[in-house]
């Protein structure tokens, strides 16, 4: 069977030059933020794919949990249930938003700090980046105290590790290299 991200693709690129076309790029990012939330919710997740709820019952579902912006995607919705494909409405969001950042000249940095930052040092960090990366940044901020100290930058599949326990386990392998 084919991966979802391979079966997301074309419905994300077919949305993506919709919402471009009619200038409802934020709109349709959105819906399918909340779209992709619904679907992976533990109470719709088993209706997905079920037998005894049909295709127009799960349109009208999403439709009317997924809130005013979610009514735009209707047609997009009975395209993807008629297809058997609402299982895929997570990575058809994340593909869409990758198209978007693409677009607007935006990368997404996931940063996961041993301690909280302030207002003035996630700035520095930001600015930081967006000169490294010569692209608008868009951030993601985690804490996870088991860093010991440092930040832990991922951007793309590009990995910026200053964390304390970053460099001991670099430290570790070159004491066991050597």
């Amino acid at each position: 069977m084919a991966e979802p991200a391979t079966l997301a693709r074309p419905y994300a690129e077919a949305v993506f030059e919709l919402a471009q076309q009619t200038g409802t790029l934020d709109q349709w990012s959105g819906a399918l933020s909340r779209l992709a939330a619904l679907s992976a919710d533990p109470s719709v997740k088993p209706l997905i794919g079920n037998p005894r709820v049909t295709e127009a019952q799960l349109v009208d579902l999403f439709v009317s949990s997924g809130g005013e912006d979610v009514s735009l995607a209707r047609n997009f919705l009975a395209t993807l249930a008629d297809n058997g494909r609402l299982n895929v409405l997570p990575q058809v969001h994340e593909l869409f938003e990758d198209l978007k950042n693409q677009r607007e000249g935006v990368v997404e940095a996931d940063i996961t700090t041993a301690f909280p930052l302030d207002d003035a040092e996630l700035a520095g960090l930001v600015g930081g980046l967006e000169r490294r990366f010569k692209r608008k940044v868009q951030t993601s901020v985690r804490v996870d105290d088991s860093l010991i100290g440092g930040v832990r930058i991922k951007v793309g599949d590009e990995v910026i590790d200053s964390s304390v326990r970053g460099k001991l386990a670099a430290m570790s392998s070159a004491l066991a290299a050597g």
